[in-house]
């Protein structure tokens, strides 16, 4: 019994010291653990720092360049540099008064452009017009040449509130201009005021919260390397938007006095021509007032946008009163079918009872400077996206109006395809 009783004392002893052992080995194991987690948290840590900072600047980024819609975003890079292109080729058929009376293949756009930083968040870019819509010709044209100070804000801790630009650049009024590309457009025609111009200055442009900002001075006049009169252009645009869904702009512009001599034309281009002078011979300054709102709505696979405008034009023509008041509209309706086919249907129109030059879908030599009361355009496209590189789009455009002469305009209407691409 004794010698049980110690041979179990024994077993006993030599468990609880097992266990001990097992404890304190367990507790080694689990201090590893925690310095492991520890270790793995700090390293966490330090990854989510880095993708918030890659995250801010980015976010800083983006909202340095919110007034810059235009300038593409991807391409071929060259170390620093970005070198890309954009391009849409097709076919053209109008009524025997329209630009393509006679079935025409054509290159309707071609150009390249390039980026390149300077230093820190100070970028240059370049792009050149190799064919464009309104050159009726194989000459190479410059189109935006700037350098941009990003994030100016920075100096005061906040991204994208403030920066400029001085080169030659687009006029800040209106956005079809936002999108009259190729590439961008769903149809291969703009609408009938189709506002927009390229033209020397300095602007500024950013973002805070739900709005965002575009102001520049340029020449204003047509000449597109040096100005005839010291007054200045002004544009500018103010955007909202509240939600994903919605988005509202208000813009405004003034040309200036633009010389009506050497070929008095004002850098803004007008329904496909420019505005110009009207005066007489004795004229020598002409200018435009412009005011517009735009409103786009968009849902999960379709969006409406329309936009309506006034513009005043004068001048100081001796002999008689010039002065025209001139209203344009537009609204526009794309609806995705299936994932990459899309319908688009636009109206647009502008209206100036005393006359003023507009081209349209018109023979330029014909329409340049003839005078037109109204002009309307209703435009029906069917478009296959294959990426957001490369488009097939059919449009065709009924077009009417007329001159203030009384004669109609009627032999104009529009049929086309285009393929649009860039990279």
């Amino acid at each position: 019994m004794v010698g049980s009783f110690l041979g179990s004392a024994t077993l006993l002893s030599a468990g609880d010291t097992n266990l001990e052992q097992q404890v304190e080995l367990l507790r080694e194991q689990n201090a590893m653990l925690l310095q492991q987690l520890q270790r793995q948290s700090q390293s966490l840590d330090a990854l989510t720092q880095k993708v918030q900072d890659l995250e801010t600047a980015n976010a800083g980024r983006e909202a340095a360049t919110a007034g810059d819609a235009t300038r593409p975003g991807n391409g071929f890079n060259f170390g620093k540099v970005i070198l890309g292109g954009e391009g849409g080729v097709g076919f053209s058929k109008t009524g025997p008064e329209g630009f393509a009376p006679n079935s025409e293949f054509t290159v309707n756009e071609a150009r390249l452009f390039l980026e390149a930083p300077i230093w820190k968040d100070v970028y240059f870019y370049c792009e050149v017009d190799l064919a464009t819509p309104e050159n009726h010709n194989t000459q190479v044209y410059l189109g935006e040449l700037y350098v941009d100070f990003e994030n100016v804000s920075q100096l005061w801790g906040r991204d994208g509130q403030l920066n400029v630009r001085a080169g030659r650049m687009n006029v800040p009024f209106g956005e079809e201009y936002l999108t009259r590309n190729a590439i961008d457009n769903p149809l291969i025609l703009n609408s009938v005021s189709d506002f927009w111009a390229v033209d020397p200055g300095i602007g500024i442009y950013g973002a805070s919260g739900k709005f965002s900002y575009v102001v520049a001075v340029q020449n204003g006049g047509g000449n597109g390397v040096q100005d005839d009169n010291d007054d200045k252009s002004v544009a500018g645009r103010i955007s909202f938007d509240p939600d994903p869904h919605w988005h509202f702009s208000m813009s405004g512009m003034r040309t200036g006095n633009v010389s009506a001599q050497n070929g008095g034309l004002s850098a803004e281009w007008f329904g496909n021509g420019f505005f110009q002078s009207i005066g007489s011979s004795s004229t020598t300054t002409f200018s435009v007032n412009a005011v517009e709102l735009d409103l786009t709505a968009r849902w999960a696979n379709g969006y409406v946008k329309a936009f309506s405008g006034y513009a005043e034009y004068g001048d100081n023509d001796p002999t008689r009163g010039n002065g025209r008041d001139i209203f344009y509209y537009s609204a526009e309706l794309v609806q995705h079918l299936s994932k990459n086919v899309y319908g688009v249907i636009r109206f647009s129109e502008a209206i100036a009872d005393q006359g003023i030059p507009i081209v349209g879908n018109g023979n330029s030599g014909d329409y340049f400077s003839a005078l037109t009361t109204d002009l309307w355009r209703l435009s029906l496209g069917l478009g296959y996206r294959f990426s957001d590189r490369l488009v097939i789009k059919t449009e065709y455009s009924f077009e009417g109006g007329q001159q203030v002469n009384g004669e109609s305009r009627n032999q104009e209407n529009f049929f086309g395809t285009e393929i649009a691409f860039k990279f």
